[in-house]
């Protein structure tokens, strides 16, 4: 590789978040999602998050900036991701199929928790059938897509989109998204 390829990656991936900042409708929204998770945590709800291959990768990493901590020294704030648990994941995939495996966990979910979907298309039928499942439970959906943010897009009460249609740049502006996301939450709490 090529010394000049690696900036060119390197200015990509800095012009997908710079597109971002630039779009204050964007902006908005991620405060907006920060505010909700906030809301949730006042409320005793719970967050969770869910992805598939590197999106789940992220998922865990800002569940756990939530129950560990980002900045600040402070209280656990209830966060998991839905996949750590393999052999529940294994058990439900081979039972009532892969596509169920967060839907079904969504069904336990209470009106004051969250549930935040990373999906680089916005089309992972898992993702979409447990955010279908909080819709009809009135629980609060955040998705992070790539452009277009496919399935999700209407399925999520607050739809964060990465204005982008390659993976890796998707995957992480998601996570400087989150890591902002949990900035933002730390100050309004603590």
């Amino acid at each position: 590789m090529e010394n000049n390829q690696i900036q060119t990656i390197l200015l990509a991936s800095a012009e997908v978040k710079q597109t971002i900042a630039r779009d204050q409708q964007q902006v908005e929204t991620i405060r907006k999602a920060a505010e909700t998770i906030a809301h949730s945590f006042r409320n005793g709800g719970r967050v969770y998050f869910c992805g598939n291959g590197g999106s789940a990768a992220d998922a865990q990493h800002l569940a756990a900036e939530f129950s560990g901590k980002f900045y600040k020294d402070r209280a656990v704030l209830p966060s998991e991701a839905l996949h750590t648990n393999s052999s529940y994941l294994t058990a439900v995939g081979n039972d009532y199929g892969y596509e169920e495996v967060y839907a079904r966990l969504a069904s336990s979910f209470s009106p004051h928790d969250v549930l935040v979907g990373l999906s680089t298309s916005g089309n992972s039928t898992n993702i979409v059938r447990a955010f279908e499942v909080c819709r009809a439970r009135k629980v609060t959906t955040i998705g992070m897509t790539g452009k277009g943010g496919g399935k999700m897009q209407s399925l999520s009460d607050i739809w964060i989109e990465v204005p982008s249609n390659d993976t890796p740049r998707i995957q992480e502006a998601h996570i400087t998204i989150g890591h902002i996301i949990c900035q933002l939450v730390e100050e309004m709490l603590f």
